[in-house]
């Protein structure tokens, strides 16, 4: 469904050139749910509008739903559904107004329009709220209803650009079934980019990881987490054994990462289940009792932090002016 070759964007403003997106190459199946991560200014919204026709690319070739990017950006829109973080609905349209107008945009007659509108309202728990003005919605309602008209035309490759953002947990929860429905019971690919690590982690057959406008990683949500080196572990101590602590862990098969914080001790191993035993004889046998102990599989926070050197959530903090322009 989408096929990219050296996919490149370059920005010239007041002087200065970027390369926000450095010529990437880009494999999504049919029927497949893919996730593109990566820290802001990363280059993911660049690549996403390029995707969906909205920016030119400076080089690089695409086919998206069969189409070529460049030669047939029409024929890409017709077959594509796209659905905005900031959304697409006007505050003062009743819902079915708005419905019904984005399915006569793509050609559907009236009925046409009234009838699919019909089905995914029922489908989106959208159905009742016709006359309703969209400002009144609430977080969750509004985005159903993005959904709904990015569906309106039935395409077969739908983008999503954080979907979920700025809803609360019970109305994440319920639009992450209404993707899975929507992939499960009508074979829709989806693309989608988030901010949420555990939201990719759950939903995502597939997910690649884009930093200074290159992929630098890509595979299932598991298999990345697998290469991320070991376990974590954390022991705590009294503060005055732990720099002996951490020469005892530093001595396990395989540890490496070896930090010391006040009383904590941290380092990674291969299997943290196996390295404990062996740990708590070599502390006790040295009179250093533990106090406490975690041990922790990677999670995709530490994905980013190996590739990247810091973790999505210290990136999603970065001033904005640092990072506009290569958004």
């Amino acid at each position: 469904m989408i096929r990219a070759r050296g996919l490149a964007r370059r920005f010239t403003a007041r002087g200065r050139t970027v390369d926000a997106v450095k010529g990437v190459d880009i494999d999504v199946a049919e029927g497949e749910l893919v996730g593109f991560l990566g820290p802001n200014g990363a280059g993911k919204t660049t690549t996403l509008r390029m995707l969906t026709t909205l920016l030119r690319p400076t080089a690089g070739e695409a086919t998206i739903g069969g189409c070529d990017l460049r030669k047939d950006p029409l024929g890409v829109r017709k077959r594509i559904g796209y659905v905005a973080q900031g959304g697409g609905t006007h505050p003062e349209c009743r819902v079915g107004e708005e419905i019904e107008l984005q399915g006569r945009l793509y050609g559907l007659s009236k009925a046409g329009a009234l009838r699919r509108g019909a089905e995914l309202t029922e489908q989106l728990d959208l159905a009742g709220l016709d006359h309703r003005l969209t400002k009144t919605l609430s977080g969750g309602q509004r985005r159903r209803l993005d959904i709904a008209l990015g569906l309106i035309h039935e395409p077969k490759l739908v983008f999503f650009d954080e979907p979920t953002t700025g809803l609360d947990p019970q109305s994440r929860a319920n639009l992450w079934e209404h993707i899975r429905r929507l992939r499960a019971e009508q074979g829709v690919t989806l693309f989608l980019t988030t901010h949420y690590l555990d939201e990719a982690d759950s939903l995502c057959d597939r997910i690649l990881v884009i930093d200074n406008g290159e992929i630098v990683a890509e595979g299932t949500p598991d298999s990345l987490k697998a290469s991320v080196s070991g376990d974590g572990v954390v022991i705590g101590v009294a503060e005055d054994s732990a720099p002996a602590a951490a020469e005892i862990a530093g001595r396990l098969d395989g540890a490496h990462e070896v930090t010391v914080t006040e009383d904590l001790v941290r380092f990674r191993v291969p299997r943290g289940d196996t390295a404990m035993p062996e740990l708590l004889r070599a502390l006790d046998a040295a009179g250093i009792p533990m106090r406490s102990m975690q041990v922790q599989r990677p999670t995709l926070d530490d994905v980013f932090l190996t590739l990247t050197g810091r973790t999505l959530r210290d990136a999603e903090t970065a001033p904005a002016g640092e990072v506009a322009h290569v958004a």
